[in-house]
C-alpha cells in the first residue's frame, strides 16, 4: 500500500500537468480566437480589463468581464462541490474533471456546427462556458493539492522555481516539476495556436478530450485504491480475530495435565 500511495502521487502530478497542458490551448483559442480574452489565466485577464477600462489598444472589456465572472462561478460551484469529500482524489473530483472535459469537447464540436465571431452573442457564450469549465477545473486541482501543479496559473510556480533554487540559495526543491509545469503551459498555447490556425473547434475538443482521460485515470487510480485499502482492512480484521484464538488456545493448553506437567517441569 504504502507503494502504491507513491505511484498515486506520481499519478496525480502527471495529471495536474496534462491539465496544465489543457490550460495552454484554452487560453490561447480564447485570446486568438475569441477576441483577445483569458478563459483560464485570470492573471492575465484581469490585467487586459484594466488596460481595456483605460481605452488602451482598444481592448475587449464585455468577454474578459464575461471569462472573469463565469470563472469565479465555476470555481465555486467547485469548491462547495468537493468541500466535504475525502483529501485526495475522490468520486466527486471525477465528476469535476469530467463536467470540464465535456464542456470543452461539447464546444469544440459546436464551433464546427455554428463559427463563433468575435463580439457576437455566440462567442461571449463560449467564453463564459469556457471560463466556467476552467474554473471548476482550477477548484478540483486546488482540492486535490498537488504541489506547484494548480493547472490554470504557473506565476506562484516561477516565483518557487526561482527563489527556491539553487542558485539562489535553496535547496532546489520540487525544480523538475516546476520547470514541466512552465514548459506545459507553454507547449499548450503553442499547440492551441497551431491548432486555432486549423480551426477553433480544434483545440477545445483536443483540450476536452484530455481533460476526459484524465478524468478516467483518476476514477480508475481510485478504484484500485478502494481495492487495496479494502484488502489491507481484511487483513488487519483476520489479524484481530486470530489473535484472541491463539490466546484462548494457549490458555487451554496450559491449563491440561499435560501442559500444567511441562510447566512445572
Amino acid at each position: 500500500m504504502k507503494k502504491f500511495r507513491a505511484d498515486q502521487a506520481r499519478m496525480h502530478l502527471f495529471m495536474m500537468l496534462a491539465l496544465t497542458f489543457t490550460t495552454g490551448i484554452i487560453d490561447a483559442v480564447g485570446y486568438l480566437g475569441l477576441d483577445r480574452v483569458f478563459t483560464a489565466n485570470m492573471t492575465g485577464n484581469v490585467v487586459i480589463l484594466g488596460m481595456a477600462i483605460a481605452q488602451a489598444d482598444g481592448l475587449p472589456i464585455v468577454g474578459p468581464i464575461v471569462a472573469l465572472v463565469a470563472f469565479m462561478i465555476g470555481a465555486a460551484i467547485g469548491g462547495a462541490m468537493l468541500r466535504s469529500a475525502r483529501a485526495g482524489w475522490s468520486g466527486r473530483s471525477t465528476i469535476a474533471f469530467s463536467v470540464t472535459g465535456t464542456v470543452l469537447l461539447g464546444l469544440g464540436v459546436s464551433c464546427f456546427v455554428v463559427l463563433p465571431v468575435e463580439g457576437s452573442p455566440w462567442a461571449f457564450t463560449i467564453t463564459g462556458l469556457l471560463g466556467a469549465a476552467m474554473g471548476l477545473q482550477a477548484a478540483a486541482a486546488r482540492k486535490l493539492a498537488v504541489a506547484d501543479v494548480t493547472t490554470v496559473v504557473v506565476t506562484s510556480t516561477i516565483v518557487g522555481l526561482a527563489s527556491e533554487s539553487k542558485l539562489a540559495g535553496g535547496t532546489g526543491k520540487n525544480f523538475p516539476r516546476r520547470v514541466l509545469a512552465v514548459l506545459m503551459i507553454l507547449i499548450g498555447a503553442g499547440v492551441g495556436a497551431l491548432l486555432l490556425q486549423v480551426h477553433i473547434g480544434i483545440g477545445m475538443g483536443a483540450a476536452g478530450g484530455l481533460t476526459l482521460l484524465v478524468a478516467l485515470a483518476g476514477h480508475l487510480l481510485r478504484k484500485r485504491r478502494k481495492e487495496l485499502e479494502a484488502e489491507e482492512a481484511e487483513a488487519l480484521s483476520l489479524i484481530h480475530i486470530s489473535e484472541p484464538t491463539r490466546r484462548q488456545e494457549k490458555k487451554k493448553k496450559n491449563a491440561s495435565p499435560g501442559g500444567a506437567r511441562h510447566g512445572s517441569a
